[in-house]
């Protein structure tokens, strides 16, 4: 994650907040009144965009503090504090929501994400995000996924070939649309993965007729996903899909898989509950 990136998301956040200025605190407060308080979690989970909530204070004003307690990834307690601020109190008011956004949003996908990854622990099997992500913030959402314990997908449409239903359905045949992306990627991007997503175990046998790099299953079901991968026999990896919950994970990690990729991590998660106590 670069700061360029950081910032961008960190700049469209607060001219999306304070447009001109924030009225209430500015009516309120002096430039000179002061203040100093602490983030704290008020629910168990892992804490992830600390440093994303400090950019948004650095580029509101270079004199607040904001000093982290913990390292973004880390396991809290509820009433833990996570970070102390100090500084312009009209400045951290004006920041406040935007730092307390990205860190509630960032830490309820971390925190998501380790508690599919520890359900999965010892059976070798990665959990994985989604492009099911907020436009614009994909790549903070995608972070938080590491800083929970799982990896990322492919970034967008641009990193890998993922031939879906649709490119099936357009292209005529699940061989056909292999066919051209073998001749694409080698023509302009060698080395690039191919995952071809599968339905039944017929377009698993006619994925199975090229080198493709991964086979998804999609809606397979546990007692499916062990045959499956008997048959694939190592071929390429394995990855399952498709409404897989808390209560049915280990049971599909169990199965044999390689990877199972979870839209919920990013499209429905709940935010991490994270508050700001201040003293002016």
């Amino acid at each position: 994650m670069t700061d360029a990136i950081i910032q961008q998301a960190v700049v469209t956040a607060l001219t999306e907040d304070l447009g001109n200025e924030d009225i209430t605190t500015n009516a309120i407060f002096a430039l000179s009144d002061m203040a100093e308080g602490f983030f704290w979690a008020k629910a168990d989970g892992i804490v992830a965009g600390l440093e994303v909530a400090g950019a948004v204070f650095r580029h509101l004003d270079r004199n607040i503090v904001f000093e982290p307690l913990t390292a973004d990834g880390s396991k809290v307690e509820k009433g833990t504090r996570i970070a102390t601020i100090k500084g312009p109190a009209g400045e951290i008011l004006a920041g406040e929501r935007t730092a307390l956004n990205f860190l509630q949003r960032m830490s309820g996908i971390a925190t998501a994400t380790g508690i599919y990854t520890a359900l999965v622990a010892g059976t070798g099997t990665k959990i994985l995000d989604t492009r099911k992500t907020v436009p614009g913030l994909r790549l903070l959402d995608k972070l938080a996924v590491r800083l929970g314990g799982g990896e990322n997908h492919r970034i967008g449409l641009y990193d890998m070939f993922l031939i879906k239903d649709n490119h099936i359905q357009v292209a005529g045949s699940l061989s056909e649309a292999v066919k051209r992306c073998i001749a694409y990627r080698d023509e302009k991007y060698p080395g690039y993965k191919i995952e071809v997503e599968t339905e039944s175990f017929e377009q698993i046998q006619e994925a199975l007729q090229f080198p493709v790099d991964i086979i998804m299953l999609d809606n397979f079901s546990p007692d499916e996903i062990v045959k499956a991968v008997a048959l694939i026999n190592g071929r390429a990896k394995t990855e399952a899909s498709g409404g897989i919950t808390l209560d049915t994970v280990r049971a599909y990690a169990e199965a044999g898989v390689d990877y199972i990729s979870i839209g919920a991590l990013t499209h429905s998660v709940k935010a991490l509950d994270i508050s700001l106590e201040l003293n002016v």
